[in-house]
């Protein structure tokens, strides 16, 4: 009698039939993923919105006290007085301008913040919802296997 060697193929196809992949866990996966990356996107957005006002803002204000001093002076000191006021609105404004940067970083922190512990959460519920339906899957699977095999 000649020995008849087993075929793996058929076994490794009627393993894989038996535990199916469920791929709705990764397309959830990838959407949770791309939603969490359009709300950082648009977080980021909104900063450099805001940074770009503050700066506008800050150009305008300097250009505009900086025509004061470049104006003609009928005194020498009337030249120096102007450049002290400039000195002093200059500084004031910088540290109106740096206040107003502060508050955008801090907005933007707080709202990255939220919005990683949010995606921990959904993550977390993602995957537990998955490994439970994996291991039912897998259940059934091995039972319907185990009963073939009787």
């Amino acid at each position: 009698m000649v020995a008849k060697t087993q075929d793996y193929t058929k076994v490794m196809q009627d393993m894989m039939q038996a535990f199916p992949i469920d791929t709705s866990a990764f397309q959830d996966a990838f959407k949770s993923t791309a939603t969490f990356g359009e709300k950082i996107a648009k977080v980021t957005l909104d900063a450099a919105e805001k940074s770009a006002e503050i700066s506008n803002k800050w150009t305008k204000d300097t250009l505009a006290k900086f025509g004061e001093v470049a104006k003609a002076k009928t005194e020498p000191t009337d030249y120096t007085k102007s450049m002290t006021e400039f000195a002093s609105a200059s500084a004031e404004m910088a540290a109106e301008n740096l206040a107003a940067f502060a508050e955008v970083a801090k907005k933007v922190q707080m709202e990255t913040v939220e919005l990683m512990l949010a995606a921990g959460k959904d993550m977390q519920e993602d995957a537990t919802a998955a490994v439970k339906k994996a291991t039912s899957d897998v259940t059934a699977a091995a039972k319907k296997a185990s009963a073939a095999a009787k």
